[in-house]
């Protein structure tokens, strides 16, 4: 099949685009990687919102993953370990997560309890409290507001949401076999 002969949902939208290039010569190919440049776009986009939105309840001036772990701190009321938030996460930089921590602590809205390497955790402070509710305001005044005009929104996140869990997965499981077969 050559670049020209494919034929995708993309090319039936936007007729006289070429959607093809190294990454993408078939149809699958082309979809994947409109979908992953998607992502990219969606998780930049959603990291600028959060650093705002995170500024308009306080002074820190945080990243959207830094965000992620105060609020991930604050889930289920319950103190996190770097075990705990690197897993849900889905993150394995330890020393990146260690430094946002400290961040959050220097800010006051976390804190560090316990010792050792397995008996520390984390849990938001009073101010972490005020914060994060203080957030989920905005965010429910702000985003929830904005999804809720769009009609059968609802639904199409529910399927988002199955749809990317199945591919981090795929990509989780893609990652091992190519760190297992990387060449030297």
């Amino acid at each position: 099949m050559t670049r020209k002969n494919v034929q995708t949902q993309n090319d039936a939208v936007t007729p006289g685009l070429d959607w093809h290039w190294h990454l993408a010569e078939s149809a699958v190919e082309v979809d994947t990687t409109e979908l992953e440049f998607a992502l990219m776009r969606t998780f930049e986009g959603f990291g600028r919102w959060q650093s705002e939105c995170l500024a308009s309840v306080c002074d820190l001036a945080a990243t959207g993953p830094e965000n992620a772990l105060l609020h991930i701190i604050r889930m289920n009321e319950r103190p996190k370990s770097i075990k705990d938030l690197a897993r849900l996460t889905n993150r394995d930089d330890v020393p990146n997560i260690q430094y946002s921590l400290r961040k959050l602590i220097s800010a006051g809205l976390i804190l560090r309890k316990g010792s050792g390497r397995s008996g520390v955790t984390y849990e938001v402070t009073e101010e972490g409290r005020r914060v994060t509710d203080d957030y989920g305001a905005v965010r429910r005044r702000l985003l929830i507001q904005a999804v809720q005009t769009v009609p059968g929104f609802s639904d199409r996140l529910a399927e988002a949401t199955r749809t990317l869990n199945l591919l981090s997965g795929i990509y989780e499981e893609i990652s091992r076999v190519a760190a297992t077969h990387r060449r030297g």
